[in-house]
């Protein structure tokens, strides 16, 4: 197996998490990451889903965002970047939480060069084309007409109608074939192809996993982010490469 010496620089990628009060263990896992394991990175990009529901910015006075805006911005504070993509489940996320918390918002997908790799990272939604109603939903919700309307209603009433939404949610991936909720082939080659058979990471699928596609000649590496509902783990990449790293600690560890 390959180990990296993590004195090197290197970025972390996270996804998934589905930070809210009603799940203290992912926010106490959460804590301990951002002050023990995030700040000898030089970046940690967060690739969508990094609360379970945001109804808005107008909603940053709530006291579990407070707590999670503050150690946003002591990581970036730190020197580690500290960049955001917005998720199915927070794409409300706007310019006052990006203030608030130190972090910078990515467009969906994002292309840079990471240590001398051309990478390309998405939250991996778009990617799932075989849902064709969830593909309807998604292009619905951002329209910019469609926020606009929705963040005009009173907060509560968004809080109501996202739980309502959650609810449905779930009920609906219980009756629905799994095969759905997976990328497509053709979509995850129609984006290499795109942006020129990039290195590929992103989440949404809550499974991790590495593949390699081979594709008109050229090998893409694509890695697939976990969620944070059990064991949470976190990508870690540098000049040699990408592996997962664990970071869920220990019951008796300081949070």
């Amino acid at each position: 197996m390959r180990r990296f010496n993590f004195t090197m620089p290197h970025s972390l990628f996270i996804s998934d998490l589905h930070l809210c009060a009603k799940q203290p263990r992912s926010t106490e896992v959460f804590m301990h990451f951002m002050r023990h394991t995030a700040p000898d990175a030089d970046a940690l990009y967060v690739l969508g889903d990094l609360f379970e529901s945001w109804a808005g910015d107008d909603d940053l006075d709530d006291p579990f965002h407070q707590q999670i805006i503050r150690a946003m911005r002591a990581l970036a504070e730190s020197g580690t970047r500290l960049l955001v993509m917005h998720g199915n489940r927070d794409l409300l996320m706007g310019k006052a939480l990006e203030q608030a918390s130190g972090a910078i918002l990515l467009p969906d997908p994002t292309l840079l060069d990471l240590y001398g790799t051309p990478t390309l990272l998405t939250h991996g939604d778009t990617l799932c084309t075989d849902d064709a109603a969830y593909q309807d939903y998604r292009r619905q919700v951002h329209e910019t007409a469609w926020q606009r309307q929705f963040l005009n209603q009173p907060l509560a009433q968004r809080k109501a109608f996202i739980e309502q939404l959650r609810a449905r949610s779930e009920t609906e991936k219980q009756q629905k074939n799994s095969s759905l909720m997976e990328v497509n082939d053709a979509a995850v080659s129609n984006l290499l192809r795109e942006h020129n058979y990039p290195r590929l990471i992103h989440g949404h699928t809550h499974r991790p996993m590495h593949i390699l596609h081979h594709l008109d000649g050229h090998t893409c590496e694509r890695w697939v982010l976990g969620d944070w509902g059990r064991n949470a783990n976190a990508l870690r990449c540098g000049r040699g490469g990408c592996e997962y790293i664990s970071v869920t600690p220990a019951r008796s560890s300081p949070a």
